[in-house]
């Protein structure tokens, strides 16, 4: 297996974790937001979402920053 083939699965890992917990996220907001009088869970949605920005941002830094790492050691 290839160094570029290991990079794939770790950006497609992220992109599909980051996705789902997205959905989920968007789905609680709108449950708090318009279903419930309590604040609380619109709150959990909005974090859930930005939960969701952080893992795909971090996984692509990471994915990132291990390619530059091996390319510099070349």
């Amino acid at each position: 297996m290839s160094e570029m083939e290991s990079y794939v699965k770790i950006l497609n890992a992220v992109k599909y974790i980051g996705g789902t917990v997205l959905i989920i996220g968007i789905v609680i907001f709108l449950y708090g937001f318009f279903v419930t009088d309590y604040s609380s869970v619109t709150g959990i949605g909005i974090g859930t979402v930005m939960g969701a920005a952080f893992i795909f941002l971090m996984g692509v830094f990471l994915v990132a920053s291990e390619e530059m790492v091996t390319k510099i050691k070349k």
